[in-house]
């Protein structure tokens, strides 16, 4: 078998994936560009990407058997096309979990103990090292016991957040952006009433036609003043240039894991936010622990071995 890897860098140079190695002839490219995927992958029986696309086009030029998306989403692949060529589409699905659900507590403690400004404090010239007492209590920062968790996207990340988040004492309340998901271990209601009840609201949805714009400039009113708003879901649920003039004409703090364009691009106007200190952007890492990365690689494996079992068994059989 022949297999190309569109885009390791996705993977990381820090993890083993020698086992992919081990079902025929490995090509890797660091990363792909939508001009040069049809060369690269022509030959190929076997294709893993994570945001490389391969639509329509790409499949009628190649010998593709196989497509791994070495991701849960699979947005990226013609799945209708890919069904009618009778080619193979597998992702993994779970393995970022603890990963997700662990900084998105990162970023809400973060905010809660006010650990930018704390730590700004402690180390500056007139800070700390000029206070006549052990402490400092101008900026006081909340127990999350007892404070209201919003969860927009009750799935399985969302639903370890909700556990979670109950086991530090929070009360918990979601809303269903499908309209279908009912968990009786949690109290469902509609987004208007989440976010002007919540102190903290985090995003698990997936980006569809019900999610896009989803939070905008008539509905980020409905926040408390001072709430957390969190998204580890995915970009374009929230209208960035709405969030960015309600950051500025509020005390409402932001943490954001995903865009609508990433990276990140010169004009968003999140980069333009006077208020930065109640901003925190990270690059699209919630999902990316080492060991959710190793899990990643073993779900891929697993996937192609599985593949190459059932095919060698048609054979046999024909």
């Amino acid at each position: 078998m022949k297999i190309v890897v569109l885009d390791h860098d996705t993977l990381g140079s820090d993890i083993d994936t020698g086992c992919i190695e081990t079902f025929g002839e490995v090509t890797r490219y660091h990363y792909t560009t939508p001009d040069q995927t049809l060369v690269r992958i022509k030959d190929a029986n076997i294709v893993i990407t994570n945001k490389v696309v391969i639509d329509k086009e790409i499949m009628e030029a190649s010998d593709i058997k196989l497509i791994c998306v070495a991701a849960t989403g699979m947005n990226n692949v013609d799945l209708e096309h890919a069904k009618a060529r009778g080619i193979h589409v597998k992702n993994v699905a779970g393995y970022s979990t603890p990963s997700v659900v662990q900084t998105t507590f990162a970023m809400a403690f973060y905010f809660l103990n006010n650990l930018r400004y704390f730590d700004n404090y402690t180390k500056s010239d007139d800070g700390w090292v000029q206070s006549p007492v052990f402490t400092h209590l101008e900026h006081p920062w909340m127990d999350l016991e007892d404070l209201t968790w919003g969860i927009i996207g009750l799935g399985e990340i969302g639903k370890r957040v909700a556990t979670v988040a109950e086991g530090f004492g929070a009360n918990i309340l979601y809303y269903s952006t499908s309209g279908r998901n009912q968990d009786d271990d949690f109290q469902r209601t509609s987004l208007n009433d989440l976010l002007y009840t919540c102190q903290i609201v985090s995003i698990h949805a997936p980006l569809n036609d019900k999610t896009y714009n989803l939070i905008n400039k008539v509905n980020l009113p409905e926040l408390k003043n001072d709430a957390i708003l969190l998204n580890l879901g995915r970009g374009g649920i929230i209208n960035e240039n709405d969030l960015a003039e309600h950051i500025d004409r509020s005390e409402i703090r932001v943490g954001l894991d995903v865009l609508e364009k990433e990276p990140i691009t010169p004009e968003n106007p999140l980069r333009k936010v006077r208020a930065q200190e109640r901003l925190l952007m990270t690059p699209h890492i919630a999902w990316a622990s080492r060991q959710s990365r190793e899990r990643l690689v073993e779900g891929i494996c697993h996937n192609i071995r599985v593949f190459l079992e059932e095919e060698h068994e048609k054979n046999e059989k024909s």
